[in-house]
């Protein structure tokens, strides 16, 4: 399983050996663990917001505080390099990364990584990179800053097939990361998860070693899909969406519904739930940089999509009659 990890990293530049990963019961343990051996207490870390909630989550239950960076909504949501080289102090002590990015979908350009690369080195920071969206790309492009040059000593890639490869449920991820962190990295593992289920650990060896084509397949479907539901969210009054270019994520702008009908975005998320009969999540339930936007999942069949933007149109265009 640790060679089919390595083997496959190839793929976004990144060279690394057997000795190099750890294999872990899903994704985010491995988020955990990276966070209790790296993280002291008093310690600053930058966590994008918006952003996976559990990133705070674990930074504070390392001891560390969150410093929040913002996100550029102007360029499809790319971290704002210039706003977390401001927010460094000499507390900073590790970067959380996510790309493809949830809630938005957003990447960092190969400029911002580099940008990002030189801060790290400069201040000596860890990155924790989240990469469990990596191959959900729509420029076909798939990269990690642990690529760049003087970064694997100081970069933690986290990632899973939960998402790529639909594996929901099987408990399967992994943490690629300096050799030399592997062995204690392995023992907080042990004495915390015991190990990861072999059967489970073959399954994944099948889907990093087997045929890609369907994976392929699956984007190229999202692709089209995404187009849809962009499409659609920016025809209604009220609503803006950019097209995001990774994950399965939009993250529209509903400011002129939520002035119209005087909602907040839980609102009216709990609104379109109850009378549209269509889920969707808050965007501020991923930080405050979420107000007044809503993350709608485009992971299911076309068909279904379809039919959500029928119900939030016509619940939006209810509203505005109803005014």
């Amino acid at each position: 399983m640790r060679e089919a990890v390595a083997q496959a990293l190839a793929g976004r530049g990144v060279r690394a050996t057997a000795e190099h990963v750890v294999v872990t019961p899903g994704a985010k343990p491995m988020l955990f663990c990276a966070a209790l051996a790296l993280i002291e207490p008093g310690d600053e870390v930058l966590c994008p917001d918006p952003g996976f909630p559990i990133y705070e989550s674990v930074v504070r239950f390392a001891g560390g505080t969150p410093v929040y960076y913002p996100l550029d909504a102007r360029r499809g949501f790319a971290p704002d390099t210039d706003a977390i080289a401001a927010r460094i102090t000499a507390r900073t002590h590790a970067l959380i990364l996510n790309m493809p990015h949830n809630p938005t979908g957003g990447v960092a350009t190969g400029g911002d990584l580099g940008r990002l690369a030189e801060l790290a080195q400069r201040h000596d920071l860890w990155v924790l990179s989240d990469e469990v969206y990596a191959p959900i790309r729509y420029d076909g492009r798939c990269e990690s800053i642990a690529a760049l040059p003087g970064m694997a000593e100081r970069t933690v890639i986290i990632d899973g097939f939960s998402k790529a490869y639909s594996m929901t449920g099987w408990r399967l991820g992994y943490g690629v990361m300096p050799a030399w962190l592997v062995g204690p990295m392995t023992t907080l593992i042990i004495n915390n998860l015991s190990c990861t289920t072999t059967f489970v650990q073959y399954a994944g060896v099948a889907a990093l070693t087997g045929p890609q084509e369907p994976l392929h397949r699956w984007v190229a479907s999202l692709r089209a899909t995404r187009d849809t539901l962009v499409s659609g969210l920016n025809a209604i009054d009220g609503i803006s969406c950019a097209s995001p270019p990774g994950a399965f994520y939009a993250f529209p702008d509903v400011s002129g519904v939520l002035e119209r009908a005087g909602l907040t975005s839980e609102g009216l998320a709990e609104r379109l739930l109850a009378e549209a009969h269509t889920a969707v999540l808050a965007g501020s339930a991923f930080g405050a940089g979420g107000a007044n936007h809503l993350r709608l999942s485009y992971a299911g069949a076309a068909t279904d999509i379809e039919l959500a933007l029928e119900r939030v149109r016509g619940w939006v265009g209810s509203l505005a009659a109803a005014v």
